[in-house]
């Protein structure tokens, strides 16, 4: 916690604040409300800066029913790394063919979970993993995972999972002697990249691999799963969908057109539909300046605070002009329990609301049941 930035915080008047009340006097507090024309436009927002390119939404990042049919009914892709997330899709009523498995570890439960579900695609990265689906050849087609590093991404999601580069053209041909068919390769270049260098390497470096494999082989290459990692505005500068597309669409060129390509965007698509609303459950002046304690922290809505490395933008209300370096604090007994700290804060009262932004990505996902606070409900609304 310490090393994270202190967030952005906006200041506005009292007035600002009724919408806000109005939906806690109807549904209580703490809220995380979600805005799902906001998954519309992001979604078609990726569509257009990644043409061609077939979008499968990471389950992980917010596995809300409404997050999942507001998709569905925008054609995508979902990405699938558990049986419980399987279930959601079935509640959903969605097409296993638009599903994928990405989880390079599974147990042979997992496997056959989602084989009775109908998906077929598995992600592996090693030969014990591929070795797993040995009794099942017939029914699937595999992605090998490949990693790149990227330490600049505050979640490096290649520390935990894939290959080398070098590993591929090995376990491909392993695979293959096991009866098993290696559809192509996948990568995750890291989490909230504000810079696409790392996916234009790996795209540039994929593309060599799959061209030089499918010249010496008979089972060729012929998908790349590019991941996600698509930056959102955390109060940071952030470049646009656009911008930040670019060169990937210009690294994707060197693959022949009928080469499929695949993205497994998660965090892009929801984390701007989601506001946490929270309310000011008491106030101590201690050193180094006031504390306010919310009804909500780092175990519900916050969790991303800590498993995401995430700073959420801020907002409260008042009239009062004078700032005060201050902390938030949530409401469990736990001293890390601390969303913010000494930031400049207008003096605040009991009842008081404050607001995170940027919230719809890793927030509920993540909550926990700690001191059994009640977790935040969730609401659904197009204007929030």
């Amino acid at each position: 916690m310490d090393s994270l930035p202190a967030p952005p915080v906006v200041v506005r008047s009292q007035a600002d604040s009724e919408p806000l009340r109005a939906l806690l006097a109807r549904h209580g507090s703490p809220l995380l409300v979600l805005d799902p024309d906001i998954i519309r436009q992001r979604y078609q927002a990726l569509t257009a800066a990644l043409p061609g390119v077939k979008l499968y939404f990471a389950i992980k990042a917010n596995p809300h029913p409404s997050v999942l049919s507001t998709l569905a009914a925008l054609g995508s892709g979902f990405d699938i790394a558990t049986s419980g997330e399987i279930d959601l899709l079935k509640a959903e009523r969605v097409s296993p063919e638009r599903c994928i498995h990405t989880h390079p570890i599974k147990r042979d439960q997992d496997i056959r979970d989602a084989l009775r579900f109908g998906c077929t695609t598995f992600v592996v990265d090693n030969l014990s993993e591929i070795a797993k689906f040995s009794p099942y050849r017939k029914r699937v087609g595999l992605l090998l995972r490949v990693s790149f590093p990227n330490p600049d991404s505050p979640v490096d999601l290649s520390r935990k999972f894939g290959c080398t580069p070098e590993q591929v053209v090995a376990l491909a041909e392993q695979a293959d002697a096991l009866g098993l068919h290696v559809k192509g390769l996948s990568f995750h270049a890291g989490s909230q990249c504000l810079s696409p260098e790392n996916h234009q390497l790996a795209i540039a470096r994929c593309a060599e691999l799959m061209l030089d494999y499918n010249r010496r082989h008979e089972r060729p290459f012929s998908i790349l799963d590019i991941g996600g990692g698509f930056p959102v505005p955390y109060g940071v500068d952030t470049p646009t969908i656009t911008d930040f597309c670019q060169p990937l669409r210009a690294a994707l060129a060197a693959l022949p057109p009928h080469f499929t390509v695949l993205a497994e965007p998660g965090r892009f698509l929801v984390a701007e539909a989601g506001t946490a609303i929270t309310t000011v459950i008491g106030t101590a002046e201690r050193p180094g300046g006031p504390w306010y304690y919310l009804d909500d922290g780092v175990y519900d809505l916050f969790s991303g605070r800590i498993y995401d490395h995430a700073t959420y933008p801020l907002e409260v209300f008042s009239d009062d002009a004078k700032r005060l370096p201050s902390t938030l604090a949530g409401p469990t007994c736990d001293s890390i329990d601390v969303v913010a700290e000494q930031v400049a804060l207008p003096p605040l009262e009991i009842g008081d609301i404050v607001v995170g932004r940027v919230m719809g990505a890793y927030t509920n996902a993540s909550a926990t049941d700690f001191n059994l606070f009640p977790r935040a409900r969730v609401v659904v609304t197009e204007s929030a």
